[in-house]
Order: structure tokens, then C-alpha cells, then sequence
């Protein structure tokens, strides 16, 4: 069973969150708060496996009140909802130790599987964001990484895509094969280049 903390100043995003999660099979909402404040004595009191956090909020914002849930809790996986994807608000949320990035209109799907991630130990980013992301780290790269050695041809050409910041169903349109065989893809190499997250795997690319 996944515990999550729901931080949000409206009470009625938060109700429509908590109606969202309570319908899902291996999820328990265990407290809900409205600041950033009693975030962070909510998540020290009920130990949630994953808090959603909203970032502009008053009193305590989300970013502050991420950094002193890891300070006291380094284990406790936060996972930002947000209206703004900007990068005033994303790094710092990320410095702060946020392990994921989604935006407020992202399918309820979208949403429920970014807290299994989340408890999974991943990472996961809204579309958008990601591409942001990737295509930042590998812009900053001062160099080409070596080639990652035992890739088949296939694995490479994702890779490639991968590292210009594509999405899965991009990919697979560019290479005309199905979005479960990227996935699929995707998976192999992130076993092969040790990589924990897609950001990570972009790095792994080789450039030319």
C-alpha cells in the first residue's frame, strides 16, 4: 500500500485528488494539508511514502517545505503538482529534493502512475518538463560520452532519440515501430547503461 500526503492549498483540488486516489486499488491517502507548514509536521507524523506537493502557496511554500521534509526525512519520496512548469519553479524544486515534476493537467492516469513511480524509487516528469531536462543536460555536457558498448542497432537509434529529448510515442513514430517496444527498448537500456532515470539515459547517448 503506497501512503501519500496530499499538500495543496485548495481544498478543492485536494478533495478531487483524494477521490482520485481513494478509487485506486494500492493507494491511501493518509492526511492532507493546506501549507507548507503542516506539511512538513504531517509528513514527520504520519511518514507518507510519497508526499504530492503544490508549489506556490502561502505561508510556507512547496519548495521550502521539500527541503525540510528530506532534512528530516531523506527517505520520503516528494512528488511536485504544479500549475507552473517553468524553470524558476522546477529547479528549484528538484535542488530542493523533489524526485518528480507534474503539471496540475496532466489525465489522472499520468498522475496515479507518477506516485507508483515515485514510491518505485523512479522519477517521473511530465512530458514537457522532461524534454526540457534531457535536452539541458546534454546541451551542458562538455563532451561526448563514449559509446555504450553491447547495444543493438535498435537500442542505439532510441538512444539517439532519447537524447534529443523525444517522447515515447514520438519515438516510435520516427522509427515506425509501436510505443510498447520503445518502452520495452527504453527499459533494456536503462539496465545496460545503469541509468535510474530518462534524463540520466540521455547522457548515456553518443553524440556526433
Amino acid at each position: 500500500m503506497i501512503r501519500v500526503l496530499l499538500v495543496d492549498d485548495q481544498q478543492l483540488i485536494r478533495a478531487g485528488l483524494r477521490m482520485l486516489l481513494d478509487a485506486e486499488d494500492g493507494m491511501e491517502v493518509v492526511g492532507e494539508a493546506g501549507e507548507g507548514r503542516g506539511a512538513v509536521t504531517l509528513a514527520a507524523q504520519l511518514l507518507p511514502d510519497v508526499v504530492v506537493m503544490d508549489l506556490r502557496m502561502p505561508g510556507v511554500d512547496g519548495i521550502t517545505a521539500t527541503s525540510r521534509i528530506m532534512a528530516e526525512r531523506p527517505s520520503t519520496r516528494v512528488l511536485v503538482l504544479t500549475t507552473f512548469g517553468d524553470d524558476d519553479h522546477l529547479y528549484p524544486a528538484l535542488q530542493a529534493g523533489a524526485c518528480g515534476f507534474l503539471l496540475k493537467d496532466a489525465p489522472p492516469e499520468e498522475l496515479l502512475n507518477g506516485i507508483r513511480q515515485a514510491a518505485a524509487g523512479e522519477s517521473p516528469f511530465s512530458q514537457d518538463v522532461l524534454r526540457r531536462l534531457v535536452r539541458r543536460a546534454v546541451d551542458a555536457r562538455p563532451e561526448a560520452p563514449a559509446r555504450v558498448d553491447g547495444l543493438t542497432a535498435r537500442e542505439q537509434d532510441v538512444l539517439d532519440l532519447v537524447a534529443e529529448g523525444l517522447t515515447n510515442t514520438e519515438i516510435a513514430d520516427r522509427l515506425h515501430i509501436g510505443v510498447t517496444t520503445v518502452k520495452t527498448h527504453i527499459t533494456a537500456l536503462m539496465t545496460k547503461t545503469n541509468s535510474p532515470n530518462r534524463v540520466r539515459l540521455a547522457l548515456s547517448a553518443q553524440r556526433t
